[in-house]
């Protein structure tokens, strides 16, 4: 492996691998470092049915074998590290693996993602894409006429809950408080909803299944009394927020106040040279397909600052088709 590279990128989710494939095409031999979550959070999904071109779906990790291959074919190298260190104070950028290889970069693409928080009882993350998940948007349509949870009680959650009444038959949302953090427009908008019901100032104990990767019933217990009962339920969708992993930028970047990395005209954040894609600048939508627009917009950025253009003049590989 090259010490000195034209191009890294940090991350291999749908950002990192499209950000890859585009400066691999445009000859800039790209550095892809997988990351400690690699794949990104496709790779914790089974069906993906709204990605384009798939009209029968494709199930996560065969799509991100699918994109890590495609970025390989024109010339990208991938490697299976972490960056444990990068000063962006100078350049071009230095960069330390965990494995302790340094690493030069003329540019860098930030890929990192954010992590959807758990709920830390085991059976949560056990039970991810099969009947448990972080994402109402990708996995709603699978519990058409079911019962189904919602865990949370910010905005997210109230939005999922009243997505969700578009497939379930019943959406049942639990809130460890007995108040809820959600704005009050989206609280009304939860609660005029009939197919919501709620189950406030209580918690999941358990998620209980069949032992073959179905969701049969969620244990949970009141925060007062501390009684605890089943609830049958076929699917939980857990709606406690994102954390984005940002922190090696942390002091280096801007970021919001939720540690967001905060981008401008594009991909471009606060450093020159250091562009951001996907979960780890939007907080917003959060889809595989958005994540893999802004990684092409990165990878565009990245070519127009290594050549040196300050314009913003389409580039000729980019034409549709080619």
């Amino acid at each position: 492996m090259e010490n000195i590279r034209n191009v890294v990128i940090i991350g291999s989710g749908c950002s990192g691998h499209t950000a890859a494939l585009y400066t691999a095409r445009a000859n800039l031999k790209p550095l892809l470092i997988e990351g400690l979550e690699a794949g990104g959070q496709l790779m914790l999904t089974t069906m993906v049915e709204n990605w384009p071109g798939f009209r029968e779906g494709i199930m996560g990790p065969d799509l991100m074998a699918e994109m890590r291959a495609q970025a390989e074919r024109f010339g990208a190298e991938i490697v299976q590290n972490n960056v444990s260190r990068v000063d962006l104070s100078q350049r071009p950028f230095p960069m330390a693996l965990a494995d302790g290889r340094p690493v030069l970069a003329d540019a860098l693409i930030i890929a990192t993602g954010a992590s959807a928080r758990w709920l830390d009882i085991g059976s949560d993350r056990k039970l991810s894409g099969h009947g448990v998940s972080t994402c109402a948007t990708c996995d709603g349509y699978f519990f058409r006429g079911h019962e189904i949870a919602v865990v949370g009680g910010g905005d997210s959650a109230m939005e999922e809950a009243v997505f969700l009444t578009k497939f379930a038959s019943k959406v049942t949302l639990v809130h460890r408080r007995d108040t809820l953090r959600a704005s009050k427009i989206m609280q009304d908008k939860a609660r005029a909803n009939p197919k919501i019901e709620w189950l406030l100032n209580t918690e999941i104990d358990e998620i209980k299944d069949t032992g073959k990767g179905e969701v049969t019933a969620m244990v949970v217990r009141h925060a007062a009394t501390g009684e605890r009962r089943e609830v049958p339920v076929t699917g939980v969708f857990v709606a406690i927020g994102h954390n984005p992993n940002t922190s090696l930028f942390r002091g280096q970047l801007e970021m919001d106040a939720n540690g967001y990395l905060i981008t401008h005209d594009g991909a471009k954040t606060s450093v020159p040279g250091v562009f951001a894609c996907g979960d780890v600048q939007d907080h917003v939508y959060r889809q595989a397909i958005t994540a893999a627009g802004s990684g092409c917009m990165a990878a565009l950025d990245a070519e127009r600052y290594l050549e040196g253009s300050a314009h913003d003049a389409p580039l000729d590989h980019a034409v549709a088709g080619s």
